[in-house]
């Protein structure tokens, strides 16, 4: 399986269950691994046969932006049912972290993987 991947996307994100994390922006880091068929594009060399990560990325940006999201696990699923939906996407991992949300911890977060792992492109 090929992997196109975006790794510490880093945003200002609404994010959190109290009160006063809801009145704020805190960091968020985003890693996305997306299961893409790279032998077209790498025959072609025509960025319209590839899975844009640029594109990927401008669409978890804003739909970081449009919300205030309580769990970081509601984030992952919403960034991973997006893009699958969007890009045509039929496997993604999605990790969210929450740096500093746990005193004593670089970070904290979820990662989750949506689709068929096994996913192959049939040739």
């Amino acid at each position: 399986m090929d992997i196109v991947y975006v790794r510490d996307l880093r945003l200002d994100a609404r994010i959190g269950i109290y009160e006063w994390e809801k009145r704020i922006l805190q960091k968020i880091r985003i890693d996305l691994e997306m299961a893409w068929d790279n032998r077209p594009p790498a025959a072609s060399d025509n960025i319209q046969d590839t899975l844009n990560y640029k594109t990927a990325s401008k669409r978890v940006i804003e739909l970081v932006a449009q919300d205030h999201y309580e769990l970081v696990e509601r984030l992952a699923e919403t960034i991973a049912s997006t893009l699958m939906a969007e890009l045509q996407i039929p496997w993604i991992r999605v990790t969210v972290g929450k740096p500093g949300a746990v005193r004593g911890s670089s970070e904290v977060g979820v990662r989750i993987e949506r689709g068929n792992p096994q996913w192959q492109m049939s040739t």
